[in-house]
């Protein structure tokens, strides 16, 4: 897992968000997904992150978070 978390952090710490959006019909066919459309957010270096539902990438899943005072906990996908 340690390894993992040195990725994480080469790809994540100290980013910025740039942009959020849903992904598009042309990605959506790259990568394969056909029923769930998610969120993408673009880094400042470019880098874009969208979630998927599981490690081999088999459709786009939903993004959860926790804020304090936020009762609306989860980003959803769209079909």
């Amino acid at each position: 897992m340690a390894n993992w978390v040195k990725k994480a952090e080469l790809v994540l710490l100290n980013r910025k968000i740039v942009k959020v959006r849903y992904m598009d019909d042309e990605e959506m066919e790259q990568v394969g997904f056909t029923f769930h459309r998610p969120l993408v957010l673009q880094l400042d270096d470019g880098t874009l992150i969208y979630p998927s539902k599981d490690d081999e990438g088999n459709d786009g899943g939903a993004i959860h978070y926790c804020k304090e005072n936020d009762e609306n906990y989860i980003l959803p996908v769209f079909d």
